[in-house]
């Protein structure tokens, strides 16, 4: 396999993963609280939204820092 086809599965599936990570994370968050009453839709939406997000953020995080890490053994040489 090429190589960047290998980083753009892992890349797809850490995002899918950390999407569905943060959406039951925030399952356990009061929302509708927040919310209007009578916009039920509204509220599934911004938990989406906020999942995709947050989770997003949480791969690209995660994805640089082993990008970074790979890069240490330069620092070595």
């Amino acid at each position: 396999m090429n190589l960047l086809g290998v980083q753009a599965i892992i890349g797809i599936a850490t995002n899918i993963f950390f999407i569905m990570v943060s959406f039951w994370a925030l399952k356990g968050l009061r929302i509708e609280s927040w919310i209007k009453k009578n916009h039920v839709v509204q509220a599934r939406i911004l938990y989406v939204f906020f999942s995709i997000t947050i989770g997003y953020t949480v791969s690209n995080f995660v994805l640089e820092f082993l990008n970074l890490s790979k890069n240490l053994i330069f620092l070595l040489n």
